[in-house]
């Protein structure tokens, strides 16, 4: 299953886009652009740690590319986000746009609940998003369908964005969110067949649900172009998914530390 397709339907809609950038200077706030301080054009590897499967209370190790870059201040790439921006406001702190996120899934036979289960996939989250800027902080906005056709669900997404510690070195944003997944979503990902059911872990049809999430994310510069890069999340699962069976904990956590080069 791949994200290409979806990474193409971005770049046809951005050609496509009739409002024209604002010649006006810029009024956004770099740091808050995105959830992890901003730093420019940047590129290296990290490591995260989140959970084993859905609602487990051990955690995986995963190497991942760590990119921060943007072309012509439309089309970005931040993360496992890739995304252009369609519409404008004149000042630039109201924008609309497309994105597609990745959704990582889990190896049923690595989970001490899930043994026996079928393997949940990788997916591409792909819908309209949005980005307000105002004086307290930034405010993002996104509804997605799966577009890798896993779960063939969807999502909707409220975050908010703000600066705790702003400098030359340490750059520091905080964030509280929540998100809400449909039934399919849900049920894809903590649900459990009845051809997955055992003795221990009994058929379960998950509902549609929202879950909470709060964390921090940092920059630190080292060198002439290098930084380090660094996040904690916890997400408090709603009850949908914490009445699942495979479920251990109500709270998920994930952490990355990652080192990147501007150029």
């Amino acid at each position: 299953m791949t994200h290409y397709p979806a990474l193409a339907a971005l770049g046809l809609l951005a050609t496509l886009a009739t409002v024209p950038a604002t010649a006006a200077e810029s009024q956004i706030d770099r740091q808050t652009e995105t959830a992890i301080p901003k730093v420019g054009n940047l590129y290296g590897l990290g490591v995260g740690v989140l959970p084993q499967t859905s609602g487990s209370k051990d955690l995986r190790t995963m190497v991942l590319p760590i990119i921060q870059a943007s072309y012509a201040d439309r089309f970005y790439i931040n993360a496992l986000r890739a995304g252009v921006w369609l519409l404008d406001s004149d000042d630039r702190r109201l924008r609309i746009g497309l994105a597609a996120d990745a959704r990582f899934g889990w190896e049923a036979d690595e989970g001490k609940r899930t043994k026996g289960m079928q393997d949940r996939d990788f997916s591409v989250d792909v819908g309209p998003t949005l980005r307000w800027q105002t004086d307290y902080g930034t405010v993002n906005a996104q509804w997605a369908v799966d577009a890798g056709s896993a779960s063939k669900g969807q999502s909707a997404q409220v975050q908010f964005v703000r600066a705790l510690i702003r400098g030359p070195g340490l750059r520091l944003n905080g964030l509280v969110g929540l998100t809400w997944n449909d039934r399919k979503m849900n049920n894809y990902y903590y649900g459990v067949a009845p051809a997955e059911a055992a003795a221990n872990r009994p058929a379960y049809n998950a509902g549609s649900g929202t879950q909470w999430q709060a964390g921090v994310n940092g920059a630190y510069p080292v060198g002439e172009r290098g930084s380090l890069l660094f996040g904690l999340m916890a997400t408090r699962l709603g009850d949908a998914q914490a009445n699942s069976p495979i479920t251990e904990t109500r709270f998920q956590p994930l952490a990355y530390l990652g080192y990147g080069w501007t150029f």
